[in-house]
């Protein structure tokens, strides 16, 4: 049995996690109740969002669920007075909104590549700017920004997405800087290819086992959860002085 490390520091931490109703986030929004986080989480899918409630509500303290079209600029604003009036300030945030929708160079139209920009890179502006208030009045806080390690393996058939998870990095030195001085922490996680249900159901059969076990260095495959337990590093105190870097989470593919 694998036994995991325990953060005294995250227990009663106020924390937004945007995307937390399926794959990656759902598993975040449940590490961060085991931890004793309070919670607050967006998602557009009710039903799901319930048993992600459900199940975390099992290990710690009840997520608060909040409907949110994480493309819509004045939703985010909403969900964070939301969030801020049921939870307190907001202490953490965990950018992982994404839609990594598979397609094609001369397919992309404008109000494509805006829908995708949109979701991959300005929510995450966006939900900062909320988030930031709250933080650099407290003097404190931590911004962790998912990216994708899709763009450094040259991945192909999604070259919108790509652009926006390269885009974390020149966010999160960025942001590292201008926040830096009023004690706001902000760090980029990259995940590998993580087994999620989206990814198991479309694009992990036969050619795709072999890519990696190909690729990966370490035997086994990706899940949420690994991919949980470095954002609960990044967020904790005990990374207190780490800011402006990219953590890989990716079996040692790139």
């Amino acid at each position: 049995m694998t036994h995991y490390a325990s953060y005294p520091s995250l227990a009663g931490k106020t924390v937004f996690i945007s995307g937390g109703s399926s794959g990656i986030g759902a598993d975040l929004v449940r590490a961060f109740a085991r931890q004793g986080a309070r919670v607050a989480f967006t998602g557009r899918d009710a039903a799901a969002a319930d048993k992600v409630v459900a199940a975390a509500d099992a290990v710690g303290p009840r997520p608060l669920f909040l409907a949110c079209d994480m493309t819509d600029v004045e939703q985010i604003r909403q969900a964070f007075q939301q969030a801020r009036a049921a939870l307190g300030p907001i202490q953490a945030l965990i950018n992982n909104a994404a839609n990594d929708d598979r397609h094609r160079l001369q397919d992309v139209t404008l109000d494509y590549f805006e829908q995708m920009s949109a979701i991959n890179l300005r929510a995450h502006f966006f939900a900062t700017q909320c988030a930031a208030a709250d933080m650099t009045a407290a003097g404190a806080g931590v911004i962790v920004n998912l990216s994708s390690i899709s763009w450094k393996i040259k991945g192909a058939g999604y070259p919108v997405y790509e652009t926006c998870k390269s885009a974390m990095i020149g966010l999160t030195r960025a942001l590292a800087r201008d926040l830096g001085k009023q004690g706001v922490r902000v760090n980029t996680l990259t995940p590998g290819w993580v087994m999620t249900d989206k990814q198991l159901r479309l694009w992990v059969d036969a050619n795709g086992e072999r890519m990696l076990d190909d690729n990966q260095c370490l035997p086994g495959r990706l899940q949420g959860e690994d991919i949980a337990n470095m954002a609960l590093f990044l967020t904790a105190d005990d990374s207190r002085m780490i800011t402006a870097q990219e953590f890989v989470v990716d079996a040692g593919w790139t």
